[in-house]
């Protein structure tokens, strides 16, 4: 993939221009064998449509906390695909005011460089950055372009959870520029989508307005394909260097992959694995990825030999451990992010028949349950994971069956090809109908 000038001159387009707007996610380049999520898959998507494509992102890595490039840039991943990258500061911390001041900055820049840039036919953006969004509606809005906010993350509300109780009124006030600013995004959106029927309602209730027709749920899809066998072999080695070296009866294996950080309750999970050392069952707890927690949960486990910190893991890696692994682990800090939120790990995890572990309340609690896929611990309760892991350990025939039983609720509701061909159709339908926010839904 290479660089290509700014002002380079027009192409032939396809059928529909469209505009997708993500920071912080993984990027379809030769540079690392990323692992795609839900704006690189539907991307991929759009161009194998023949529709093309503009992904407006950060130079800035989120996992990895480092700049791609330094300065603004341009690629064509694809004939019909171009990421433009904006320069931002960067920040260290996923919690702070630089990040905000980086968003700011990121936003700025795109509102200034899309006066340049050929209008597409419809706008796709997630939420957050909230900034972003601002911006998007406010492009939309001038140039008669369909934005359709994606519901990600509900800031800033969840900002609220930081803060102690007697504090919050005081926080609320502080944070009127992104209430504010969540409102704007939401009010001058054409419709608000979401990966859960509950994002979706949040979306709608900061657009002060009743579901429309564009107001739809389109969940984490998830690409069952496997890598190359070359690439398998490749992984199988790097598996075998943390002495993984395939499924056995002997060993129960929980894995685990994203961004380690608070939002994630690694500690329980280490308190788990060290009075499961105790016993004698045989239990390995490999958590995968990067972040700004990881050395502090890493000299957590120092005494602890089940817990394996491989660091960040490609696409192939985390396509050979699934295969080698019993549960995977979804230990979520509960709040109101995720109550109603379906992450995408544990679709995930189900997209590789792997009976799904998790601390979640709400929304995934019920999908566990209804669909007998996987069972849900008591959050921040070390003995209520251990019990859950025993349980399964000892009754092999019941792991059996939430194994079948992932796989199938997977193949029904999150398989990625299907799920993207259903928000391509409606994005097509939105671009068709030309709604713009304040007209008639």
């Amino acid at each position: 993939m290479a660089e290509i000038d700014m002002a380079e001159g027009s192409r032939v387009r396809p059928s529909m221009k469209v505009w997708l707007i993500t920071v912080g996610e993984p990027l379809p380049t030769s540079e690392r064998k990323n692992r795609l999520l839900r704006t690189g898959l539907l991307a991929n998507a759009l161009i194998d449509k023949g529709h093309d494509v503009t992904w407006w992102t950060s130079t800035f890595d989120h996992t990895s906390k480092q700049h791609r490039f330094d300065r603004d840039s341009v690629f064509r991943a694809e004939e019909n695909l171009e990421i433009v990258l904006l320069h931002g500061m960067g920040y260290e911390k996923n919690v702070s005011l630089r990040r905000l001041l980086d968003h700011a900055i990121i936003a700025f820049k795109f509102l200034k460089r899309s006066r340049s840039t050929p209008k597409p036919d419809i706008i796709l953006c997630s939420l957050p950055t909230l900034e972003l969004g601002v911006a998007a509606v406010r492009y939309g809005r001038r140039m008669g372009v369909p934005v359709i906010l994606d519901v990600r993350d509900l800031w800033p509300d969840i900002f609220l959870e930081l803060v102690p109780k007697r504090w919050r009124s005081t926080a609320k006030v502080v944070l009127l520029p992104m209430f504010w600013a969540v409102r704007m995004a939401c009010k001058g959106a054409t419709g608000v989508i979401g990966n859960s029927p509950g994002f979706v309602d949040w979306g709608v209730r900061y657009a002060e307005r009743p579901r429309c027709r564009w107001d739809r749920d389109f969940p984490f899809g998830y690409s069952q394909q496997a890598p190359s066998n070359a690439l398998i072999e490749q992984a199988k080695l790097f598996w075998a260097k943390f002495f993984l070296n395939g499924k056995r009866e002997d060993c129960f294996i929980v894995c685990f992959f994203g961004t380690i950080s608070r939002q994630f309750e690694l500690d329980t999970v280490i308190e788990a694995a060290r009075r499961l050392e105790e016993g004698g069952r045989k239990f390995k707890f490999v958590l995968c990825g990067a972040g700004d927690a990881v050395e502090g949960y890493k000299k957590l486990a120092g005494d602890c030999e089940s817990v394996i910190f491989p660091g960040w893991v490609g696409a192939p890696e985390i396509w050979t451990l699934m295969q080698m692994s019993d549960v995977g682990l979804a230990p979520y800090k509960n709040g109101e992010g995720f109550k109603d939120n379906l992450p995408n790990k544990p679709i995930e995890y189900l997209s590789a028949g792997l009976p799904v572990v998790s601390s979640l309340n709400g929304y995934l609690q019920v999908l566990l349950k209804e669909n007998e896929c996987g069972l849900t611990y008591r959050g921040g309760d070390a003995g209520s994971l251990v019990d859950t892991l025993v349980n399964l350990y000892d009754d092999r025939s019941a792991l059996h069956l939430m194994s079948h039983n992932a796989f199938a609720l997977y193949k029904k509701k999150f398989v990625a090809e299907k799920i993207y061909e259903e928000l391509i159709d409606y994005l097509e339908q939105v671009k068709a109908v030309g709604y713009l926010a304040g007209d008639e839904k």
